[in-house]
């Protein structure tokens, strides 16, 4: 494994022990160069999936593209890791049970949503900006309306 600081190759593993869901194994590591620590987890791959974007260009699936999306919606708040880690987790098994090789940008994102309006609401309106290209403060209100109306919550009034 290469080290994330310096690049070098040579790394040694401290530690092993399963998620909490057991999906993955998280490994802490050292690199034998700089002395630097990181974790990082392995876990199975079904199969290898394929993104078919809006425009029909199709890209190999990139679990660490979604990570990124997911914890820049999530920059700030203080959500436990291990939850964010289990709610990619759950979402890649989701997409890899749909039983397609395919899966469309659109798929990924409404399951991103799903995921974090359970973990985090300031980031699901977040990434729920970036998802439905807000173009304005009336996209905010009216996405928060709809929000409010699924909870049977009115909106607060302006002062």
């Amino acid at each position: 494994m290469r080290c994330p600081y310096c690049g070098n190759d040579d790394t040694q593993v401290k530690d092993s022990r399963p998620t909490e869901d057991s999906g993955a194994i998280r490994r802490r590591r050292v690199c034998n160069a700089c002395g630097g620590r990181f974790t990082t987890f392995e876990r199975v791959q079904l199969r290898d999936l394929t993104v078919v974007k809006k425009t029909g260009r199709k890209v190999p699936f990139d679990r660490e593209k979604l990570t990124r999306s997911v914890n820049t919606a999530l920059r700030k708040r203080s959500v436990d890791p291990e939850r964010v880690e289990r709610m990619i987790s759950g979402i890649v098994r989701q997409l890899e049970s749909l039983g397609d090789v395919e899966i469309t940008s659109d798929q990924i994102g409404e399951y991103v949503m799903v995921g974090l309006k359970g973990l985090d609401h300031v980031a699901f309106v977040r990434f729920a900006s970036v998802y439905k290209n807000f173009a304005g403060p009336d996209d905010f209100r009216d996405f928060l309306a709809t929000l409010d109306a699924d909870a049977g919550e009115p909106l607060p009034e302006d002062d």
